[in-house]
């Protein structure tokens, strides 16, 4: 991470030189597998484990797994491999599933110290309990049980004699608190669900802030890295831990979680999309998702880079999309190479080159690196031109193709249009050009010189693909709202130069003049070629 401003690195810093915790340094990356992961999870895998390397510590990946009704094996799975695909590895692979034995022994002492008691409220009563911001809260009935009649409840808890939300496991603390999240909150419920680590044994499961501040603590964790909403359950999280006499138990400490323009971050509302058929699925190239991301193109390399520049904070803020999208540019621009595809086709017919004959000229693979050479591109008498690098009647400053203009077609020649040929309906069908032979490229003309460069492919020998151009998936309504784009994808059928009909999926092109691409992973096969645009270009022409 950007050490411009890292508070967090400087806490780690004094600890170390306090030897706080003898020296040591180790973080984790705790998701729920409840859905896959983002790109805000990103910033936060990043941050734990380039933190863990920088001193020389270690960081875990731990799935806080306490809610089996949201979870399951695939989401785990998906986080193990996007985690991997980013480039770390985890020292121990964890599951807050494996402490459950350990989490009821420590409620036990809890209620041994009269810290905690089994309630009979319901979640709606609870709530109604809890008071407001500017109100206390309600004792329950149930707070002053025993400590036997408690222990011997949650131990029926335990083996299932009670429904679903019959009885809950509540910490004792204080009902009055400013902090609503110290007012007795719930620290078992009941749920008859089989877990996916676990299967049946437990139909008691422990609440996520109970659980970390544990899982934390039995790791040995030192530093409890999280985003800023939980900077008011801090208190509980130290409560817990003091409440069961842990010797040099962990620090939690709070950073801005990312938000981004035009991007919504919660996982919830992505499998929403997912489940209403709104996007393909959680790797649709539109979604946040780090599946997504990969599909559309991205690079490991480019989203670290891109949680380095963002650095960590301790007040939200919003990021422009565009310093990801310019991450993305930067890392893949001396990496691709180059090829001529036009989306919007316009046929051109070289009306004084011979029918019969087909040539090659070199272009260049990559104008950031010659090392990467040339390729052979044929050049015949009909061609085709992308729509938008034609205009009929031009406007100031437009210097590409127009009626009597003359425009280098890139690596050949200097070409100029004649004549428009339109179809019944009045839309251009063919334009009808010359060439001018002695300005071939490479073959040292100095003569006449043109303000303009196109690219094309040759019709004869042109392979048909699919382009989709994604624009964000999701916009700002009327209201400031982040609402769905209905015009997030474009599909073209355009076509490309020869060589493009051997891509492999996953390869990666920058389409000249038109931006980066990729060969689809799911879609695209021998026959079949579809690429989805990774980022666009900079125009050097705005209308």
């Amino acid at each position: 991470m950007s050490e411009n401003n890292n508070f967090i690195h400087n806490i780690i810093e004094k600890d170390l030189e306090n030897q706080t915790y003898g020296g040591r340094v180790y973080t984790r990356f705790p998701p729920e597998p409840n859905g896959y992961l983002h790109i805000g999870h990103a910033k936060s895998i990043c941050l734990n484990f380039t933190t863990a390397q920088k001193y020389n510590g270690k960081c875990n990946l731990r799935f806080d797994d306490t809610n089996p009704i949201k979870e399951d094996t695939e989401y785990v799975e998906s986080i193990e491999a996007d985690v991997r695909w980013l480039g770390f590895e985890w020292d121990e692979l964890l599951f807050a599933s494996d402490y459950f034995g350990r989490m009821y022994e420590c409620a036990i002492k809890l209620i041994e110290k009269g810290k905690a008691y089994v309630c009979d409220l319901s979640a709606d009563e609870i709530r109604e309990h809890r008071g407001t911001l500017t109100m206390s809260g309600k004792e329950s009935a149930f707070r002053d049980r025993s400590v036997s009649e408690n222990l011997e409840l949650f131990e029926k808890m335990k083996q299932g004699k009670f429904a679903d939300g019959e009885k809950v496991l509540r910490a004792k603390i204080d009902m009055a608190s400013p902090n609503i999240n110290m007012r007795d909150p719930v620290l078992y419920r009941i749920s008859h669900t089989d877990h996916h680590n676990t299967g049946d044994k437990w139909c008691i499961y422990p609440m996520y802030d109970y659980a970390h501040p544990i899982e934390d603590a039995i790791e040995r964790i030192t530093h409890s890295i999280c985003t800023l909403e939980f900077e008011d359950h801090r208190p509980l999280y130290d409560w817990v831990l003091r409440e069961l006499e842990w010797e040099q138990p962990p620090q939690q400490i709070e950073f801005a979680r990312l938000n981004l323009t035009n991007t919504v971050m919660s996982k919830r509302y992505l499998k929403a999309l997912v489940d209403q058929g709104d996007v393909e699925g959680w790797d649709d190239p539109r979604m946040p998702t780090i599946v997504g991301l990969k599909r559309r193109g991205y690079t490991p390399e480019a989203i670290r880079d891109f949680c380095e520049r963002i650095g960590v904070a301790k007040s939200n803020s919003t990021v422009d999309i565009a310093l990801l999208e310019h991450c993305i540019r930067e890392d893949l621009k001396d990496k691709v190479e180059s090829r001529m595809v036009v989306m919007d086709p316009i046929k051109v017919v070289i009306t004084n080159y011979p029918e019969d004959r087909t040539e090659t000229v070199e272009i260049e693979n990559s104008k950031e690196d010659e090392t990467k050479g040339t390729r052979a591109v044929p050049f015949s008498n009909t061609l085709y031109v992308d729509r938008g690098d034609f205009m009929e009647e031009p406007v100031k400053g437009y210097f590409r193709l127009f009626p009597g203009n003359e425009v280098r077609f890139k690596g050949a020649y200097f070409i100029r249009c004649e004549e428009i040929v339109k179809d019944s309906a009045g839309n251009i069908a063919e334009l009808r050009c010359s060439y001018d032979p002695e300005t071939r490229s490479g073959s040292g003309f100095d003569g006449r010189k043109v303000k303009g460069t196109i690219h094309w492919v040759d019709a004869k020998s042109a392979v048909p693909v699919k382009v989709r151009a994604y624009g964000h998936l999701m916009i700002e309504d009327g209201s400031g709202n982040n609402v769905l784009n209905p015009l997030s994808v474009k599909v073209y059928d355009a076509f490309a130069e020869p060589c493009v009909a051997g891509a492999a999926a996953g390869e990666r092109f920058q389409f000249f003049r038109h931006g980066y691409y990729i060969a689809d992973e799911v879609l695209t096969t021998d026959d079949n070629k579809v690429f989805n645009r990774i980022v666009d270009l900079k125009s050097s022409w705005k209308k």
